[in-house]
């Protein structure tokens, strides 16, 4: 994504190709959302538009806005590390705000992911400071959106990809408004000359034949589809699991940006990545490391763990729960019955 993003960068203002790649995302889904509300049923009332509302203010404007820029500031693959991290920044804002659970795995790997990403940035050698900072805070907010998302969503009952599809729409018209702001001659001429991509931001200027089928697959694949499957599968499968598609940015960006836009990988750069693909495999994966580390401590220890596996405990029980013993009961008798009726005359088998 970062890397058809860096490219149509050129071609485009950063706001406008921002608003241009949400809107026709929307739109693409928006078939499958009108489906899902009739076949469900499902009602919108005021409050739900304006949780969706914002939503949408809150990935759309503020968080893609401030990735569309630092791509166009620093290295294509740095961006897509630094959005790689944006899992862990949930989990952190769900447990402040919502009291999830935090595991131990969970602070681990965002340790390791907070040092990975210093490691990438290098604030004793810093170069593309402003795009770092600009893409770290909108890693920061899109975890927001993801939770905001994903309880807006069930409050309404929407599914993942009806409540992005809406998202996506609102905050096209919310950036568009904005857009339409900077045209006015006096915000226009108030905004400092350093600043010039955010007066009289146009709309679809530069949009051509030759370029239009890079627009179509950042706006309906990467764009619509993917953020649309991402939170699907977050319904499925859960948060974890599903920001496994994150684990392969990390890795995947740097060489891809290597190839194709020529980007050098520094060695902090690759170190970093190392770190932080620890960090999520951590995330995804911590518990069913410690649990399969504890199992062969036991085996390999029995005597400092004395106690019976889970499984025989259960099975223990259910031998010998009331019902059990009624059971065999019954078929004790049962075969004493048929040992009677056979010697008094010919019957069955009790096969």
């Amino acid at each position: 994504m970062e890397i058809a993003l860096k490219i149509a960068g050129g071609q485009f203002n950063p706001i406008e190709l921002n608003f241009i790649r949400f809107l026709i995302g929307g739109l693409a889904l928006l078939p499958f959302t009108i489906l899902y509300l009739r076949k469900n049923n499902v009602k919108i009332t005021g409050s739900d538009w304006a949780r969706i509302a914002l939503t949408g203010f809150v990935i759309v404007v503020l968080s893609m806005t401030l990735y569309q820029l630092s791509i166009g500031m620093t290295t294509a693959s740095v961006i897509a590390i630094m959005l790689s991290a944006n899992p862990i920044f949930g989990l952190i804002i769900g447990f402040v705000f919502l009291k999830e659970k935090l595991s131990r795995t969970n602070v681990l790997a965002l340790i390791l992911t907070l040092i990975g990403l210093l490691i990438i940035i290098n604030p004793f050698h810093l170069t593309g400071a402003m795009g770092i900072v600009l893409g770290l805070i909108s890693s920061i907010i899109f975890g927001l959106y993801g939770v905001m998302s994903r309880v807006n969503g069930g409050k309404i009952g929407l599914n993942g990809l009806s409540m992005t599809c809406l998202a996506f729409l609102f905050g096209s018209g919310e950036l568009g408004i904005l857009m339409g702001i900077s045209h006015i001659p006096a915000v226009a001429k108030a905004i400092p000359s350093g600043f010039a991509e955010f007066a009289n931001i146009p709309f679809f200027k530069g949009v051509t034949l030759q370029n239009l089928p890079l627009l179509l697959y950042i706006s309906v694949l990467v764009t619509g589809v993917a953020f649309g499957l991402y939170f699907v599968s977050m319904e499925k499968v859960g948060i974890l699991q599903a920001s496994l598609i994150f684990l392969v940015k990390p890795a995947l960006a740097p060489v891809l940006a290597l190839f194709v836009l020529g980007e050098a990988m520094k060695v902090n750069t690759i170190v970093g990545i190392v770190v932080i693909l620890f960090g999520s495999l951590i995330t995804l994966m911590g518990e069913k490391i410690a649990y399969g580390v504890m199992a062969i401590f036991k085996r390999n220890n029995p005597e400092a763990y004395p106690e019976v596996d889970e499984l025989e405990v259960v099975k223990d029980k259910i031998e010998n729960s009331e019902l059990a013993k009624r059971r065999k009961a019954a078929e004790v008798a049962v075969h004493d019955k048929l040992e009677a009726k056979r010697e008094g005359q010919e019957v069955p088998s009790e096969n």
